[in-house]
């Protein structure tokens, strides 16, 4: 599964690793290639998704800045 109308490189396959529920955003570590991708997410759609560890999902990634330092 892929969505081609997204840019490759914002979107990285995996399965879930844990999930931290809250009362009403919850987090997901996903285990991909690159590492893990953590997300928050409101709690009633990883129960509508039916999020469990070891769900195969598709982490999508949007982001608007990103900024590097030399270490």
């Amino acid at each position: 599964m892929a969505i081609h109308a997204i840019n490759v490189r914002n979107q990285f396959r995996g399965r879930i690793k844990e999930i931290v529920l809250g009362p009403v955003v919850s987090e997901i570590d996903v285990e991909t290639p690159v590492g893990i991708v953590t997300s928050v997410i409101t709690t009633r759609s990883v129960n509508e998704l039916n999020l469990q560890v070891g769900t195969e999902v598709l982490a999508l990634i949007k982001a608007t800045e990103v900024s590097l330092a030399k270490v």
